[in-house]
């Protein structure tokens, strides 16, 4: 095998390690520790006791709930920085995240919603609603121009902001509700918000996955794409139909965390190359194990209070960027 070749498998080796390490930690670090040992015995021979009921009635799906937030994050955020040529792109970018906040507002403000599987269900239809509008606009003139996408994306989600924040300083009630929605959480989401959820977030793995040698000739320029035979329309729409389902998957179980989509890129980046097959890859790893880093950092940083994942995710993202939009490797497409 070849250097690059080696780098690769190499990086997602170690990434496979280190999400496998933070899932085993997520699971024993919490209010009521659990060794490791004791983790790796309830897993393989559950009991009745006390440590197997906080395992998986508690510790388990929120595991899975992290990994498929960062699943959702972290792929999503590489489609959208390959369809844009952006490297400043991010699952906001096109107004998922504003528009699934902008949905759960108008369910807490109009309808009373009052739990985590409601929200969920206002937060998805947000993203696709006005993701598909950005998408109108962006292809108005009957191209969809990844600068015109972007514009509005952008300018849909000021506008939808700007609501959001009109509506929850009219409600007390709202705000209070929207609050730890809009930190990003992931208390309280199990098994009931994730499976409901989970095929919409297989569809768009499978999606992105699938789009990904496509995306590799739209990163060379949009002539050369066509001469190499990519239908450039098709693979903008169905690229933005896997950005709503994975980054809509991810808001509406967690609410908006920032930096994880953003920021997972350039490192897969930095890592493997431009090669976006690879760079999925390795985002599908490293986004996960961020999201659980960043909740296990959240349980212990306030014990015995807990601080919400995606201020501990801008926390560790906002600098661990900067160092990498330094280096000329990562901050290039």
């Amino acid at each position: 095998m070849t250097a690059a070749v080696d780098r690769r498998v190499a990086g997602i080796a170690l990434a496979v390690l280190a999400l496998a390490l933070v899932c085993l930690a997520s699971i024993a670090i919490g209010s009521r520790p659990i060794p490791f040992d004791e983790v790796v015995r309830v897993i393989v021979s559950p009991a009745g006791d006390e440590a197997t009921r906080i395992v998986r009635d508690l510790r388990l799906p929120r595991t899975a709930a992290a990994v498929a937030v960062g699943v959702g994050l972290g792929l999503s955020g590489a489609v959208i920085q390959a369809l844009t040529r952006n490297p400043l792109g991010d699952p906001g970018l096109l107004g998922v995240s504003a528009g699934s906040g902008m949905a759960v507002t108008i369910g807490v403000f109009f309808f009373g919603t009052t739990s985590a599987s409601e929200d969920l269900v206002f937060a998805f239809v947000g993203a696709l609603v006005v993701t598909g509008i950005v998408a109108l606009i962006g292809a108005a003139g009957g191209v969809a121009d990844p600068v015109r996408l972007t514009l509005a994306g952008v300018a849909v989600a000021a506008v939808l902001s700007g609501a959001m924040t009109a509506l929850i300083l009219l409600n007390p009630r709202a705000f209070d509700r929207l609050r730890g929605w809009e930190a990003g959480s992931l208390v309280g989401r199990g098994w009931s918000v994730l499976g409901p959820i989970l095929p919409f977030l297989v569809a768009g793995v499978v999606l992105a996955l699938l789009l990904a040698r496509s995306l590799n000739a739209v990163g060379l320029g949009d002539d050369l794409a066509v001469a190499l035979g990519v239908r450039l329309t098709r693979t903008r729409v169905l690229s933005i139909v896997a950005i709503t389902l994975l980054a809509g998957s991810a808001t509406a179980i967690a609410g908006p965390i920032v930096f994880v989509g953003l920021m997972v890129p350039h490192i897969a980046r930095w890592i493997a190359g431009p090669d976006q097959r690879w760079i999925m890859a390795l985002s599908l790893l490293l986004a996960p194990t961020l999201v659980l880093m960043a909740d296990v950092i959240g349980r212990v940083a306030l014990f015995p209070g807990e601080l919400p994942v995606g201020i501990v995710a801008a926390f560790v993202g906002a600098p661990v960027l900067i160092a990498l939009v330094r280096r000329a490797k990562a901050s290039t497409l």
